[in-house]
């Protein structure tokens, strides 16, 4: 990569406020992009669209953060990242005033796509913003609190809107948003070290090439990325099809407690955080193995969901915590690799991400639709043995 985006090497430790400050923001960030998973029954009664249609609601979000990650989060390579982020903060409340007073489906959809595209910014321009402000021996604990804000955000958001929305209107759920936006704006402007660079950083255009050059010659991402795609889809596989079994019989569940189900993965964020630990004192190859391990015998107590709460419970913990290892793990590692570039290669592996949960997403409908709960507890198995078993091929060409 060339040199233009170099800064200077970090070496203090940061403030313990500082990283907590990173991971509120981050949480706070990827909430909005999650609000409307609940709100889809309230949203297709008062805009009158039909429920095979409001999924569109999703779709645009979705479409959001794909963009983003193509065109926006590679800019933090290239703009003062404090500063970029207090932009796009603007934009995010105006997105998310613009969905709390949509007069119609079609601007609601253009909010929708507004919110995706600049929450999903924001959150991977405050993790590559972590990585670049961690010195070398504390990069992975940094990164994996922040990323463990995410998590927790992810989770909470979908509880939350709930929660404001029968106390309120969904209405509400962005109003109030738009005001803790603005509180986080303020947080950041007063607190967040700016991050100069040392020389001229390349044009834009020269960044969007460079991204395109990492995913076609970066090694560790490639490795990482293909780690990510996979556990990603074992994710979407599992949450896809898991309301599908829970809402029928003998469950029964409502999607308010479906949902809920979700919050035992706030556990997982403390594996985040050790996992980032880990890979600072150069364990993450055996973190990597351990946790594809766990993620695969998560399966054995999701095989038992349809009889027993207490088996799925067991087995989201299980996955939850071997998921946040993998990601945070690879994201440790990705990020040594090229400091200059830390926006760049988030953006890069958060694509294997998308692909991933889309793939995910889709064979798991189908799955269950064929072979039931049980073909899915296989699908989700056999992903996971997959990954655990490209993790060692590449173990073994790397020593050769």
């Amino acid at each position: 990569m060339p040199p233009a985006t170099a800064v200077p090497a970090v070496t203090s430790r940061l403030p313990r406020a500082l990283v907590m400050l990173l991971a509120c923001a981050a949480g706070l960030s990827v909430a909005n992009v999650y609000y409307a998973q609940p709100l889809l029954d309230a949203l297709a009664r008062d805009f009158a669209i039909s429920q095979a249609a409001v999924g569109g609601v999703i779709t645009a979000t979705q479409i959001g953060c794909a963009i983003a990650l193509l065109l926006l989060v590679p800019l933090g390579d290239r703009m003062e990242r404090r500063r970029l982020m207090l932009l796009q903060l603007a934009a995010l409340i105006a997105a998310l005033l613009c969905i709390a007073a949509a007069p119609t489906p079609a601007l609601l959809l253009v909010g929708m796509l507004a919110v995706g595209l600049v929450g999903t910014a924001m959150t991977q321009g405050l993790i590559a913003y972590a990585a670049a402000a961690a010195s070398d021996s504390e990069r992975g604990r940094v990164v994996g609190t922040t990323q463990g804000g995410v998590l927790i955000g992810l989770l909470v958001a979908r509880v939350m809107a709930g929660g404001v929305a029968d106390l309120a209107g969904w209405r509400s759920v962005y109003l109030t948003s738009a005001a803790v936006m603005g509180s986080l704006a303020v947080a950041l402007w007063r607190y967040l070290p700016a991050q100069p660079f040392a020389v001229k950083p390349p044009r834009y255009g020269q960044l969007l090439l460079s991204l395109l050059t990492l995913l076609a010659r970066q090694r560790t991402l490639q490795v990482r990325g293909m780690l990510a795609m996979l556990m990603f889809a074992v994710f979407n596989v599992f949450w896809t099809a898991i309301v599908l079994l829970l809402s029928a019989p003998p469950h029964n569940l409502s999607q308010t407690a479906i949902g809920s189900l979700g919050l035992v993965g706030l556990i997982g964020a403390l594996a985040a955080a050790r996992a980032g630990h880990w890979a600072d004192k150069g364990l993450g190859q055996r973190t990597t193995g351990y946790a594809l391990l766990l993620l695969l015998v998560s399966w054995l107590p999701l095989w038992f969901a349809q009889t027993s709460l207490g088996a799925l419970l067991l087995g989201i913990l299980l996955l939850d915590m071997a998921g946040q290892a993998i990601h945070v793990t690879n994201q440790s590692l990705i990020f040594a690799t090229q400091p200059a570039a830390h926006s760049r290669l988030v953006s890069g592996y958060m694509l294997f991400y998308a692909v991933g949960s889309g793939l995910g997403a889709i064979s798991s409908t189908s799955v269950y639709a064929a072979f039931g709960w049980n073909g899915v507890c296989m699908l989700g198995a056999t992903l996971s043995l997959a990954g655990l078993g490209f993790w060692r091929m590449t173990l073994r060409l790397a020593a050769h």
